[in-house]
Protein backbone atom coordinates (compact mmCIF):
# COMPACT_ATOMS: atom_id res chain seq x y z
CA UNK A 1 0.00 0.00 0.00
CA UNK A 2 2.98 2.13 0.71
CA UNK A 3 4.41 1.93 -2.64
CA UNK A 4 1.18 2.32 -4.13
CA UNK A 5 0.49 5.11 -2.04
CA UNK A 6 4.00 6.76 -2.91
CA UNK A 7 4.14 6.13 -6.81
CA UNK A 8 0.93 7.29 -7.77
CA UNK A 9 1.93 10.34 -5.13
CA UNK A 10 4.83 10.85 -7.49
CA UNK A 11 4.08 9.67 -10.77
CA UNK A 12 3.35 13.49 -11.58
CA UNK A 13 6.53 15.06 -10.31
CA UNK A 14 5.63 19.07 -11.32
CA UNK A 15 2.09 17.97 -9.06
CA UNK A 16 3.68 16.40 -6.49
CA UNK A 17 5.93 19.50 -6.04
CA UNK A 18 3.39 21.88 -5.80
CA UNK A 19 1.94 19.61 -3.17
CA UNK A 20 4.95 20.13 -0.95
CA UNK A 21 5.39 23.60 -1.69
CA UNK A 22 1.84 24.18 -0.62
CA UNK A 23 2.59 22.25 2.27
CA UNK A 24 6.37 24.05 2.59
CA UNK A 25 5.10 27.70 2.35
CA UNK A 26 1.92 26.96 5.31
CA UNK A 27 4.73 25.48 7.83
CA UNK A 28 7.49 28.14 7.17
CA UNK A 29 4.60 31.15 7.42
CA UNK A 30 3.74 29.58 10.58
CA UNK A 31 6.83 29.23 12.00
CA UNK A 32 7.84 32.49 11.57
CA UNK A 33 4.95 34.61 11.71
CA UNK A 34 4.76 32.51 15.05
CA UNK A 35 8.83 32.97 16.14
CA UNK A 36 8.69 36.63 15.29
CA UNK A 37 5.59 36.89 17.88
CA UNK A 38 7.02 34.83 20.32
CA UNK A 39 10.17 36.39 20.23
CA UNK A 40 9.18 40.10 20.34
CA UNK A 41 6.80 39.23 22.86
CA UNK A 42 9.48 37.82 24.95
CA UNK A 43 11.22 41.38 24.51
CA UNK A 44 8.16 42.86 26.62
CA UNK A 45 9.10 40.67 29.93
CA UNK A 46 13.10 39.26 29.11
CA UNK A 47 14.47 41.45 31.75
CA UNK A 48 11.57 40.24 34.14
CA UNK A 49 11.94 36.70 33.95
CA UNK A 50 15.83 37.32 34.09
CA UNK A 51 16.12 39.18 37.00
CA UNK A 52 16.57 36.73 40.23
CA UNK A 53 13.55 37.45 41.87
CA UNK A 54 10.43 35.87 43.27
CA UNK A 55 7.90 38.83 43.76
CA UNK A 56 7.55 42.61 42.39
CA UNK A 57 5.74 45.02 44.68
CA UNK A 58 4.62 47.31 41.78
CA UNK A 59 2.56 50.81 41.18
CA UNK A 60 -1.10 49.93 41.72
CA UNK A 61 -2.54 49.20 38.31
CA UNK A 62 1.11 48.87 36.69
CA UNK A 63 0.58 48.07 32.95
CA UNK A 64 3.67 46.62 32.16
CA UNK A 65 7.79 46.94 33.30
CA UNK A 66 8.42 50.17 30.85
CA UNK A 67 5.21 52.47 32.41
CA UNK A 68 5.69 52.82 36.03
CA UNK A 69 5.06 55.35 38.43
CA UNK A 70 6.89 55.72 41.41
CA UNK A 71 6.72 55.31 45.19
CA UNK A 72 8.76 56.06 48.21
CA UNK A 73 11.74 54.44 48.40
CA UNK A 74 11.36 53.66 51.95
CA UNK A 75 8.79 51.10 51.36
CA UNK A 76 11.52 48.70 50.76
CA UNK A 77 12.08 48.68 54.60
CA UNK A 78 8.64 47.42 55.13
CA UNK A 79 9.32 44.33 52.82
CA UNK A 80 12.38 43.39 54.38
CA UNK A 81 10.99 43.28 57.75
CA UNK A 82 7.96 40.90 56.32
CA UNK A 83 9.43 36.83 57.57
CA UNK A 84 10.66 34.92 54.78
CA UNK A 85 12.01 37.99 52.99
CA UNK A 86 15.73 36.78 52.01
CA UNK A 87 16.54 40.43 50.82
CA UNK A 88 14.86 43.36 48.78
CA UNK A 89 16.21 46.24 46.92
CA UNK A 90 14.66 49.15 44.61
CA UNK A 91 14.62 49.29 40.87
CA UNK A 92 14.64 52.52 39.04
CA UNK A 93 12.83 51.99 35.43
CA UNK A 94 12.60 55.36 33.95
CA UNK A 95 13.02 56.60 30.35
CA UNK A 96 15.61 59.49 29.75
CA UNK A 97 17.33 61.38 26.88
CA UNK A 98 21.07 60.96 26.02
CA UNK A 99 22.63 63.33 23.81
CA UNK A 100 24.37 61.22 20.59
CA UNK A 101 28.65 62.45 19.56
CA UNK A 102 26.00 63.51 16.49
CA UNK A 103 23.98 66.16 18.53
CA UNK A 104 21.05 64.22 18.27
CA UNK A 105 19.01 63.39 21.08
CA UNK A 106 17.19 59.69 21.56
CA UNK A 107 15.15 58.17 24.87
CA UNK A 108 17.33 55.44 26.35
CA UNK A 109 15.60 53.21 29.13
CA UNK A 110 17.53 53.11 32.67
CA UNK A 111 17.49 50.52 35.31
CA UNK A 112 18.68 51.26 38.40
CA UNK A 113 20.14 49.61 41.51
CA UNK A 114 22.30 49.58 44.45
CA UNK A 115 23.62 46.02 43.79
CA UNK A 116 22.81 44.38 40.19
CA UNK A 117 25.06 41.31 41.17
CA UNK A 118 22.88 40.31 43.69
CA UNK A 119 20.05 40.22 41.34
CA UNK A 120 22.57 38.43 38.57
CA UNK A 121 21.28 41.02 36.53
CA UNK A 122 22.00 42.39 33.24
CA UNK A 123 22.66 38.65 32.83
CA UNK A 124 25.40 38.79 30.06
CA UNK A 125 28.23 41.31 30.37
CA UNK A 126 30.35 41.44 27.74
CA UNK A 127 32.81 44.20 29.37
CA UNK A 128 33.06 45.50 32.36
CA UNK A 129 32.00 44.61 35.83
CA UNK A 130 28.86 45.53 37.76
CA UNK A 131 30.29 46.72 41.21
CA UNK A 132 32.30 49.61 39.34
CA UNK A 133 29.02 51.50 38.76
CA UNK A 134 28.75 52.14 42.69
CA UNK A 135 32.38 54.14 42.30
CA UNK A 136 31.36 57.44 40.22
CA UNK A 137 29.33 58.59 37.05
CA UNK A 138 29.19 55.34 34.71
CA UNK A 139 26.62 53.25 33.27
CA UNK A 140 26.17 50.31 31.36
CA UNK A 141 24.41 50.05 27.73
CA UNK A 142 23.22 47.20 25.85
CA UNK A 143 24.68 46.33 22.19
CA UNK A 144 21.32 46.94 21.01
CA UNK A 145 22.04 50.56 20.91
CA UNK A 146 25.01 49.48 18.29
CA UNK A 147 22.19 49.87 15.49
CA UNK A 148 20.20 53.08 16.67
CA UNK A 149 23.46 54.67 18.21
CA UNK A 150 26.16 53.98 16.68
CA UNK A 151 29.61 52.63 17.82
CA UNK A 152 30.47 52.72 21.56
CA UNK A 153 33.14 51.30 23.51
CA UNK A 154 33.59 51.42 27.82
CA UNK A 155 35.79 54.59 28.46
CA UNK A 156 33.31 56.91 25.82
CA UNK A 157 31.62 59.37 27.18
CA UNK A 158 27.47 60.14 26.65
CA UNK A 159 25.29 62.64 28.20
CA UNK A 160 22.28 61.32 29.26
CA UNK A 161 19.97 64.26 31.02
CA UNK A 162 22.77 66.81 29.95
CA UNK A 163 25.23 64.64 32.45
CA UNK A 164 28.21 63.79 31.25
CA UNK A 165 28.30 60.04 31.74
CA UNK A 166 31.39 57.29 30.93
CA UNK A 167 30.53 54.29 29.53
CA UNK A 168 32.17 51.40 31.69
CA UNK A 169 30.28 48.32 29.92
CA UNK A 170 28.03 46.47 27.45
CA UNK A 171 25.73 44.13 27.72
CA UNK A 172 24.14 41.72 25.26
CA UNK A 173 20.07 40.50 24.82
CA UNK A 174 18.74 43.00 27.41
CA UNK A 175 16.10 44.72 24.98
CA UNK A 176 13.22 45.86 25.23
CA UNK A 177 9.26 45.91 23.43
CA UNK A 178 9.36 49.58 22.36
CA UNK A 179 13.15 49.04 20.81
CA UNK A 180 14.26 52.02 23.14
CA UNK A 181 18.38 50.83 24.31
CA UNK A 182 18.90 50.00 27.73
CA UNK A 183 21.25 51.27 30.04
CA UNK A 184 22.04 50.60 33.56
CA UNK A 185 23.77 52.97 36.24
CA UNK A 186 23.95 53.02 40.04
CA UNK A 187 20.63 53.21 41.76
CA UNK A 188 21.41 56.88 43.30
CA UNK A 189 23.11 58.40 40.02
CA UNK A 190 19.60 57.37 38.07
CA UNK A 191 18.09 59.60 41.18
CA UNK A 192 20.36 62.34 40.74
CA UNK A 193 19.54 62.97 37.03
CA UNK A 194 16.00 63.73 37.66
CA UNK A 195 15.24 64.89 41.37
CA UNK A 196 11.96 66.08 40.75
CA UNK A 197 10.74 62.73 39.44
CA UNK A 198 13.11 60.56 41.04
CA UNK A 199 14.31 61.65 44.58
CA UNK A 200 13.53 59.79 47.37
CA UNK A 201 11.03 57.85 44.86
CA UNK A 202 11.43 54.06 43.09
CA UNK A 203 9.62 51.98 40.42
CA UNK A 204 9.82 48.73 41.73
CA UNK A 205 10.86 46.58 45.08
CA UNK A 206 12.01 43.09 44.04
CA UNK A 207 11.87 40.64 46.59
CA UNK A 208 13.90 37.41 47.01
CA UNK A 209 12.97 34.98 49.58
CA UNK A 210 14.34 32.53 51.63
CA UNK A 211 14.63 28.98 51.07
CA UNK A 212 11.29 27.19 51.95
CA UNK A 213 9.07 30.48 52.81
CA UNK A 214 5.73 30.21 51.09
CA UNK A 215 5.31 33.05 48.77
CA UNK A 216 2.06 32.78 48.78
CA UNK A 217 1.55 33.66 52.71
CA UNK A 218 4.69 36.26 52.06
CA UNK A 219 2.82 37.93 49.61
CA UNK A 220 0.03 38.60 51.21
CA UNK A 221 1.83 40.21 54.00
CA UNK A 222 3.13 42.69 51.72
CA UNK A 223 0.11 43.41 51.06
CA UNK A 224 -1.20 43.93 53.84
CA UNK A 225 1.77 46.23 54.70
CA UNK A 226 1.76 47.96 51.33
CA UNK A 227 -1.85 48.05 50.21
CA UNK A 228 -1.45 50.87 47.61
CA UNK A 229 0.78 48.70 45.65
CA UNK A 230 0.24 45.32 43.69
CA UNK A 231 2.46 42.31 44.09
CA UNK A 232 3.37 39.91 41.28
CA UNK A 233 4.77 36.75 40.94
CA UNK A 234 7.40 36.46 38.62
CA UNK A 235 5.47 34.87 35.95
CA UNK A 236 2.37 36.54 36.71
CA UNK A 237 4.19 40.04 36.15
CA UNK A 238 6.15 39.05 33.14
CA UNK A 239 2.66 37.41 31.24
CA UNK A 240 0.95 41.00 32.32
CA UNK A 241 3.35 42.63 30.75
CA UNK A 242 3.40 40.61 27.36
CA UNK A 243 -0.50 40.91 27.70
CA UNK A 244 -0.21 44.73 27.78
CA UNK A 245 1.46 44.64 24.39
CA UNK A 246 -0.70 41.87 22.41
CA UNK A 247 -4.50 43.58 23.75
CA UNK A 248 -2.99 47.60 22.93
CA UNK A 249 -1.24 46.66 19.43
CA UNK A 250 -2.52 44.29 17.67
CA UNK A 251 0.30 42.21 17.19
CA UNK A 252 -1.43 38.99 18.63
CA UNK A 253 -4.87 39.51 15.69
CA UNK A 254 -1.78 40.30 13.42
CA UNK A 255 -0.55 37.10 13.64
CA UNK A 256 -3.53 34.65 13.98
CA UNK A 257 -4.71 36.39 10.44
CA UNK A 258 -1.26 35.50 8.59
CA UNK A 259 -1.42 32.12 9.91
CA UNK A 260 -4.76 31.62 8.80
CA UNK A 261 -4.07 32.98 5.58
CA UNK A 262 -0.42 30.66 5.29
CA UNK A 263 -2.62 27.46 6.19
CA UNK A 264 -5.89 28.21 3.90
CA UNK A 265 -3.17 28.56 1.28
CA UNK A 266 -1.97 25.00 2.01
CA UNK A 267 -5.05 23.40 2.47
CA UNK A 268 -6.06 24.71 -1.07
CA UNK A 269 -2.98 23.60 -2.97
CA UNK A 270 -2.97 19.69 -1.39
CA UNK A 271 -6.58 19.48 -2.17
CA UNK A 272 -6.34 20.41 -5.17
CA UNK A 273 -3.80 18.26 -6.21
CA UNK A 274 -4.73 15.40 -4.23
CA UNK A 275 -8.03 15.48 -5.57
CA UNK A 276 -6.86 15.86 -9.17
CA UNK A 277 -4.31 13.14 -8.25
CA UNK A 278 -6.76 10.99 -7.33
CA UNK A 279 -9.19 11.44 -10.45
CA UNK A 280 -6.37 10.31 -12.53
CA UNK A 281 -5.88 7.08 -10.81
CA UNK A 282 -9.56 6.23 -10.72
CA UNK A 283 -8.34 2.76 -13.17
CA UNK A 284 -5.67 2.51 -10.39
CA UNK A 285 -8.06 2.37 -7.19
CA UNK A 286 -11.12 0.61 -9.10
CA UNK A 287 -8.14 -2.36 -9.54
CA UNK A 288 -7.86 -2.34 -5.65
CA UNK A 289 -11.54 -3.11 -5.18
CA UNK A 290 -11.66 -5.34 -8.22
CA UNK A 291 -9.09 -7.69 -6.31
CA UNK A 292 -10.93 -8.03 -3.43
CA UNK A 293 -9.83 -4.54 -1.48
CA UNK A 294 -12.61 -2.06 -0.27
CA UNK A 295 -12.72 1.48 0.72
CA UNK A 296 -10.82 1.39 3.70
CA UNK A 297 -7.98 -0.07 1.65
CA UNK A 298 -8.24 2.88 -0.51
CA UNK A 299 -8.82 5.42 1.76
CA UNK A 300 -5.34 4.14 3.63
CA UNK A 301 -4.21 4.51 0.39
CA UNK A 302 -4.99 8.12 -0.20
CA UNK A 303 -4.04 9.06 3.50
CA UNK A 304 -0.88 7.80 3.61
CA UNK A 305 -0.32 10.18 0.73
CA UNK A 306 -1.13 13.03 2.79
CA UNK A 307 1.11 12.03 5.56
CA UNK A 308 3.87 11.17 2.83
CA UNK A 309 3.10 15.07 1.86
CA UNK A 310 2.63 16.61 5.17
CA UNK A 311 5.87 14.65 6.56
CA UNK A 312 8.14 15.97 3.65
CA UNK A 313 6.25 19.10 3.22
CA UNK A 314 7.48 19.66 7.16
CA UNK A 315 10.99 19.09 6.35
CA UNK A 316 11.23 21.72 3.76
CA UNK A 317 9.11 23.49 5.82
CA UNK A 318 11.10 24.24 8.96
CA UNK A 319 13.87 23.78 6.65
CA UNK A 320 13.17 27.02 5.08
CA UNK A 321 12.10 28.60 8.38
CA UNK A 322 15.61 27.88 10.31
CA UNK A 323 17.13 29.48 7.02
CA UNK A 324 14.74 32.97 7.55
CA UNK A 325 15.74 32.87 11.25
CA UNK A 326 18.97 33.69 10.25
CA UNK A 327 18.41 36.45 7.90
CA UNK A 328 15.86 37.89 10.96
CA UNK A 329 19.02 37.70 13.46
CA UNK A 330 20.92 39.41 11.43
CA UNK A 331 18.06 42.25 11.37
CA UNK A 332 18.02 42.31 15.15
CA UNK A 333 15.35 40.55 15.52
CA UNK A 334 14.80 36.56 16.94
CA UNK A 335 12.74 33.99 16.08
CA UNK A 336 11.82 31.76 18.77
CA UNK A 337 9.99 28.72 18.43
CA UNK A 338 10.10 26.42 21.68
CA UNK A 339 9.38 22.91 20.87
CA UNK A 340 6.11 22.70 21.96
CA UNK A 341 5.23 24.90 18.91
CA UNK A 342 7.49 22.39 16.81
CA UNK A 343 5.03 19.66 17.78
CA UNK A 344 2.09 21.83 17.92
CA UNK A 345 2.46 22.45 14.11
CA UNK A 346 3.92 19.15 12.54
CA UNK A 347 0.41 17.97 14.33
CA UNK A 348 -1.13 20.88 12.32
CA UNK A 349 0.46 19.95 8.86
CA UNK A 350 -1.17 16.28 9.29
CA UNK A 351 -4.47 17.31 10.36
CA UNK A 352 -4.12 19.70 7.26
CA UNK A 353 -3.46 17.02 4.81
CA UNK A 354 -5.19 14.43 6.13
CA UNK A 355 -8.45 16.82 5.90
CA UNK A 356 -7.47 17.89 2.41
CA UNK A 357 -7.66 14.40 1.52
CA UNK A 358 -10.69 13.73 2.98
CA UNK A 359 -12.29 15.40 0.11
CA UNK A 360 -11.22 12.50 -2.50
CA UNK A 361 -12.42 10.22 -0.48
CA UNK A 362 -16.14 10.53 -1.34
CA UNK A 363 -15.14 10.55 -4.67
CA UNK A 364 -13.56 6.71 -4.09
CA UNK A 365 -16.01 5.50 -2.05
CA UNK A 366 -18.74 5.20 -5.11
CA UNK A 367 -15.88 3.85 -7.55
CA UNK A 368 -17.40 0.55 -9.42
CA UNK A 369 -14.82 -2.16 -9.55
CA UNK A 370 -16.37 -2.47 -13.20
CA UNK A 371 -14.31 0.59 -14.24
CA UNK A 372 -11.04 -1.61 -15.22
CA UNK A 373 -12.74 -3.50 -18.08
CA UNK A 374 -14.17 -0.36 -19.91
CA UNK A 375 -12.21 1.90 -22.60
Amino acid sequence: MVDLALKTLVHDKLRFFITLSGVAFAVTLVFVQMGLFLGILGNASVTIRHMDADLWVIPKNTPNVDFANTFPEAYVHRVRSVPGVAHADNLIVYFMFMTLPSGARESVEVYAMENFARWRFPWNLEQGSLDDLRRGPYFFMDTSALKRFGPFAPGDYREIQDRRLKVIGRTQDAVSFTTTPLVFMDFRLAQSMNTQMLDGRTSYVVVKLDPGADINQVRREIKRRLPYNDVYTRDEWAERSERYWVDSTGIGLNMYLTVFLGVLVGVVVVTQTLYTSTMEHLREYGTVKAIGGGNGDIYRIIGKQAVIAAVLGFAVGAAQAYGLSLLVEKAGLHLTVPPSIIVTVFAGSLVLCLGAAAISFRKVAGIDPAIVFRT
